[in-house]
């Protein structure tokens, strides 16, 4: 249910289908409403009390067309910025418009306001239509607040499309997604849950295969920790979110005790239990996926650099971005992907990447696409020390493997002296400083 949920907010479906059965539920209560009204004689509130059928009807009309015209022409609009978002930043980062609130809200007022002068026009009646005449005065008087509303909708949309083209805001939201995944995954120590106990001598008690191919997009923590308490195991999750997975491959293991033994009673729909709780899909997903948010920001920076773009100050710009989450993700106690139950017994184990698998990741592309741009690589410098200032313990030691790494990238392009010896003095700066 919850990765059903997390797909529905990121289409552009689920918000205008609320928002409309919303707008006809709304529709048929003020029709009602009006009803109720004519019957007991009371219509001095109204604001269109003299109001004919034919102009309720023509209003009506005039809204319902125009609102569906406007919302055809902003989705149109909308479509023209992913196409132009996927050659620009990579086709990865369409997915961040469509998840964009900001578009579902237009786009559901709009289409909304259109089925709500739908259902109040078929209320509408004359003389000639039935034996007596209707005007719901008082639902076509909120169609008409509602087009006012509309109108402000509009602008809205153009100012938020406008904006939300603009580098800096994908680079922000992407940002945001990535510094909320490690908040997940990499918690503060105050707010971790402790296990009290770990069983030891751990054995596999059964195998839970995928059954269908593609990326892990999301793992239910709370509903495999309910069914390893309830079943008195520990779930390994084989295969962590952003790995692909066959049909048939194996994506998490129950553990239990040597001395345990094995209890038949559990192998019973545990299959359907196991897999239900681990999502596969065809792409992957930044909820649970510490790798695939990194790449976002690390992928604007390429695109920056590619040819037909050559924008340097876009790729210093991801990589000051990505600079911050980095040094918040090594900041961060490490992650032991233990997930203990409510009675503090260890229930399930996913390991999650280091801070330096990513780092070397994004220091991978960076050495393979910016190292001739000099603005860029003096960027990849600061993004250096600052993780040498931010590292500690072992991966320190694999921090300057990658830094020696860059420099070598570095002086293979033959940089001129004096764009080389402020970089490499640098380097060999932040080299001394590890062990």
């Amino acid at each position: 249910m919850r990765t059903w949920f997390l797909r529905a907010r990121e289409s552009f479906w689920f918000l205008p289908t609320v928002f409309g059965v919303a707008a006809i539920a709304l529709a048929i209560g003020l029709t009602e409403l009006d009803r109720l009204l004519l019957a007991n004689g009371d219509t001095s509130g109204a604001l269109l009390a003299d109001l004919s059928a034919t102009g309720g009807r023509a209003i009506l009309t005039v809204i319902g067309g125009t609102m569906l015209g406007v919302a055809a022409t902003s989705f149109s609009i909308t479509i023209s910025v992913l196409a132009t978002t996927s050659s620009a930043y990579g086709p990865r980062l369409v997915r961040n418009f469509m998840a964009d609130r900001g578009n579902q809200f237009v786009l559901a007022v709009l289409t909304s306001t259109f089925l709500y002068t739908l259902v109040v026009l078929r209320a509408v009646r004359t003389e000639q239509d039935s034996i007596s005449a209707f005007v719901p005065v008082t639902a076509v008087t909120f169609a008409v607040f509602l087009a006012i509303a509309d109108v402000a909708v509009l602008v809205y949309f153009i100012h938020h499309i406008a904006r939300s083209v603009q580098v800096t805001t994908l680079q922000g939201r992407v940002l945001r997604e990535l510094v909320e995944v490690i908040d997940l995954l990499y918690p503060d120590a105050s707010d971790r849950d402790t296990v009290a106990t770990e069983p030891d001598d751990l054995i596999v008690h059964e195998e839970f295969f995928a059954t269908a191919s593609g990326y892990v997009q999301y793992v239910d923590f709370e509903d495999l920790v309910a069914f390893a308490r309830a079943h008195q195991v520990v779930v390994r999750i084989a295969t962590p979110p952003g790995t692909h997975v066959l049909e048939g491959q194996v994506i998490a293991q129950s553990l239990v005790s040597r001395n345990q033994g094995r209890d038949e009673s559990t192998e019973e729909g545990t299959s359907k239990a196991i897999t239900s709780a681990i999502a596969v899909g065809a792409a992957r997903t930044p909820h649970q996926d510490l790798g695939f948010a990194v790449q976002g920001l690390t992928e604007i920076g390429v695109r920056g650099l590619a040819a037909g773009t050559n924008d340097p100050y876009t790729a210093v710009a991801a990589i000051d971005a990505l600079s911050s989450a980095l040094v918040t993700l090594c900041s961060r106690p490490a992650a032991d992907g233990r997930y203990p139950g409510d009675d503090g017994e260890l229930r399930v184990v996913c390991r999650w990447p280091s801070p330096i698998e990513l780092i070397a990741d994004a220091l991978l592309a960076l050495r393979t696409y910016g190292m001739r741009h000099p603005l860029v690589v003096r960027a990849g410098v600061g993004l250096l020390e600052r993780l040498e200032a931010a590292m500690t313990g072992g991966d320190r030691l694999r921090l300057r493997d990658e830094i020696a790494a860059f420099r070598s990238a570095y002086v293979a392009t033959d940089p001129p002296p004096t764009d080389a010896a402020p970089v490499l003095e640098r380097l060999d700066d932040t080299l001394r400083r590890l062990p």
